[in-house]
């Protein structure tokens, strides 16, 4: 049987078979239409300008290091006029994050991005391991997913920067949309599909380059492009609720490829739903209620931002299968299913005061504590630190033997509670 050709520049033989459509390219021409696409994706939605400084949400792993790659290159090519640098969020997850860091110095390295990191530690004085063992392994997640994207706000407002970019898929708006259905959650899911999320109260916006990029279609692009980036999946994310919309969209995407990108336009669809007053959209298109109500909506139920969502197993065998098919080259597998697609008209709308007899108004304000965007007046952050701060504990007691030789006379926890107050205990006379 001889090679198929590709099917955009007829002449090299087709490699890889695309998962959005299932359209047979070459190597080049994939990369190309992949870099274009985002390109496109830029443009059309005028997220940069130029002489902007935009920060990477930089974990280390194959999403925000794609997105740093094709950044960088698309700045070159069409002249963006953009300062980039790389945000590293550190959340103190020994094994994991301190590995993943490691690639991201690398990638500083690689594509010549300063690089800045912000921990936990020094923001909330909890790292996750910390956070994990105080709370068990259900519901870290939460935790996890609100600090970070305050953390990136925080980090951003620190370097001066105004514009944060981060590495959500396809996959991953998908999935926000069905965990949004699933919680009822409406005017939450309008401002989760927005590319862009933003509010007049706050300097610091958010947008998503990648949001119509397949998650294998960046593996792919990481592994022909020869890419280094970290595909460990975080020690503590397999009880997260997003990984049940996960293997719902996977199921999914199975059976009809192009079902990613059909959630994702309906979830715009029913966002167009949503009343302005309801939803806090302002004329822009871009989230009136901020980042801030974005952290608590994405950060229920699993990782989020730049950490990399993917189940790291997953893409090892994705991984692992390309290597094998590059290395038997005179094999082909053609497949014949054709995704399709259903029309759908954007006009359609309900009356606004139907909807907002249903659906709560939701008011912009500053946290009582910490001054950080919220509908509250306490941030989701400081309700959950306020928590784990009740049940810390106040002292440590530490009991030590030295190479086998006897120890001092151990000190009691109330001598220690007088040295620390330097208070002199009686002296009994008899």
């Amino acid at each position: 049987m001889p090679p198929t050709p590709c099917a955009l520049c007829h002449t090299s033989r087709a490699l890889i078979i695309r998962p959005k459509n299932h359209q047979k390219l070459c190597k080049a021409c994939f990369l190309d239409l992949f870099e274009t696409e985002i390109h496109n994706t830029i443009t059309s939605n005028s997220l940069f300008h130029p002489g902007e400084r935009i920060a990477i949400g930089a974990s280390g792993g194959k999403d925000s290091t794609v997105l740093a790659s094709v950044l960088q290159t698309l700045n070159e090519r069409h002249h963006y006029g953009l300062d980039f640098l790389l945000l590293s969020i550190d959340e103190g997850i020994k094994g994991y994050r301190d590995d993943s860091l490691e690639t991201v110095k690398r990638n500083a390295q690689q594509y010549s991005m300063p690089l800045s990191i912000v921990g936990y530690d020094e923001l909330y004085g909890w790292t996750m391991d910390q956070v994990v063992s105080q709370i068990g392994n259900k519901g870290n997640c939460t935790y996890c997913g609100v600090f970070r994207r305050q953390a990136l706000d925080r980090g951003a407002a620190r370097l001066g920067i105004t514009h944060v970019v981060t590495g959500h898929n396809a996959d991953d708006m998908a999935e926000t949309v069905l965990m949004n259905l699933l919680r009822g959650d409406l005017p939450r899911l309008s401002r989760a599909t927005s590319i862009v999320t933003a509010s007049a109260a706050s300097d610091i916006k958010r947008s998503k380059p990648l949001k119509y990029a397949y998650e294998k279609e960046i593996v792919l692009y990481a592994h022909h492009k020869g890419l280094d980036y970290f595909s460990t999946e975080c020690i503590y994310s397999p009880e997260a609720f997003r990984g049940s919309a996960r293997t719902l969209i996977k199921n999914l995407e199975r059976v009809r490829p192009s079902a990613i990108l059909d959630v994702v336009r309906s979830g715009e669809d029913m966002a167009r739903l949503v009343p302005v007053e309801v939803s806090g959209s302002v004329a822009s298109g871009t989230d009136g209620l901020g980042a801030a109500e974005d952290a608590e909506a994405e950060g229920e139920g699993g990782c989020g931002g730049s950490s990399g969502r993917a189940s790291g197993g997953e893409m090892a065998v994705m991984e692992q299968r390309l290597r094998e098919e590059e290395a038997a080259g005179g094999r082909e597998t053609d497949f014949t299913t054709q995704g399709q697609r259903h029309d759908r008209s954007p006009n359609t709308s309900i009356p606004a005061a139907r909807m907002a007899k249903k659906l709560p108004k939701q008011h912009l304000q500053r946290c009582a504590r910490c001054g950080y965007l919220s509908s509250q007046a306490v941030c989701k952050a400081c309700m959950l630190l306020q928590g784990l701060n009740k049940n810390r504990p106040k002292t440590e007691i530490r009991i030590s033997v030295e190479d086998g030789e006897r120890s001092p006379p151990a000190r009691t926890l109330p001598r220690r509670l007088e040295e620390a107050m330097n208070i002199v205990p009686p002296i009994n006379i008899t």
